[in-house]
């Protein structure tokens, strides 16, 4: 208990971000979607010859799925993350 009572301040440290929407620092759904696609591209090919041609193809999607979250997408909206920057530097100060 000891433990769990230390590491609660820092378990619970999402929430002092309040412009933030918790569910989005704390979920893992973007990461299980990821997952699933890999695994879909992964079975269209079946057998891959080499461990370097399926490394291939996984990088290669991870590259095009990061242009795309960067490019198009935004999870958490920068101005809000420049926000919470600003905040904790002034209360650091």
């Amino acid at each position: 208990t000891a433990v769990l009572e230390d590491g609660l301040d820092d378990s619970l440290q999402f929430y002092d971000f309040t412009p933030i929407d918790f569910r989005k620092i704390t979920s893992t759904n973007m990461l299980e979607r990821l997952n699933r696609e890999i695994r879909r591209r992964t079975t269209v090919v079946g057998i891959f010859p080499s461990m370097d041609s399926y490394i291939r193809l996984v990088t290669m999607y991870l590259i095009e799925y990061s242009e795309d979250w960067s490019m198009s997408h935004c999870y958490i909206k920068p101005d809000t993350l420049q926000q919470v920057q600003e905040k904790r530097q002034k209360s650091v100060a």
